[in-house]
């Protein structure tokens, strides 16, 4: 089994990034080594051990280069009654330090109805101890702002076997009460997924996903006959190449 199959993804990404910021200046102005490339990632793709089936998914694919690429992301959840919810990124992101990100572009939230739109600002990479961040600043129509904050971070349990424990915050500038938004911190999401990696861009997973609301959001969603907090099994695949 070679070195690479053995390592954890973040950490592979993380040596990329910090020799790419490490090359001499002029020397890397005189590189034809910088190709233009191609990457599609699926971080979940998972059913849920909840009635209707539902399906989640949150899949990333990129193109461009060692500092600049365009990048297009998609997330969301269907069910036997439809889609839930869906949500697609088209970001502009460009490297401005060793294993970190600017980034900034549209989001545009599908599902569910009413469709909002917001502009995107944020910052994405490898903080110390190799946790992976990702936090974007949201600004929609009305007024409306919104704050993401995900962490993830992975612990290799042998060559194959990964533990990703992971936890995403969500916030709101103001009431959306159509969305069944309530402002202020508004949704926390936490899980752990298992995963065995069969090859060096495949590994399937199993995993406990929670999620709870909070504020007026977990009223909007009372009044609506929904729970505020919800914990579901999860086991799905990982790929990318």
């Amino acid at each position: 089994m070679s070195t690479i199959t053995t390592m954890s993804r973040l950490r592979i990404m993380a040596g990329l990034c910090m020799l790419a910021f490490s090359l001499p200046a002029a020397a890397a102005r005189h590189m034809e080594d910088d190709p233009l490339l191609f990457m599609l990632r699926a971080d979940e793709l998972e059913i849920h051990d909840a009635d209707e089936n539902p399906l989640s998914w949150d899949i990333e694919a990129w193109l461009g280069k060692d500092l600049n690429k365009f990048r297009l992301r998609t997330e969301g959840e269907r069910s036997d009654q439809g889609t839930a919810n869906a949500e697609t990124q088209a970001l502009y992101s460009r490297a401005v330090a060793p294993c970190w990100d600017l980034q900034f572009g549209l989001r545009r939230d599908s599902r569910p109805a009413p469709t909002r739109n917001w502009a995107v600002i944020g910052w994405r990479g490898l903080a110390p101890y190799w946790f992976d961040i990702d936090a974007n600043l949201f600004l929609g129509e009305n007024g409306r702002s919104a704050l993401r904050l995900e962490a993830e971070y992975e612990i290799l349990v042998t060559q194959r076997l990964t533990l990703s424990p992971d936890i995403e915050f969500n916030l709101y500038g103001k009431d959306d009460r159509e969305s069944g938004i309530g402002s202020g911190l508004s949704v926390i999401e936490t899980g752990l997924r298992l995963s065995y990696e069969i090859g060096p861009e495949f590994a399937p997973y199993i995993g406990f996903d929670w999620e709870r609301s909070y504020g007026k959001t977990a009223d909007f969603a009372k009044a609506s006959g929904e729970e505020s907090a919800d914990n579901v099994w999860v086991a799905g695949l990982r790929f990318w190449f």
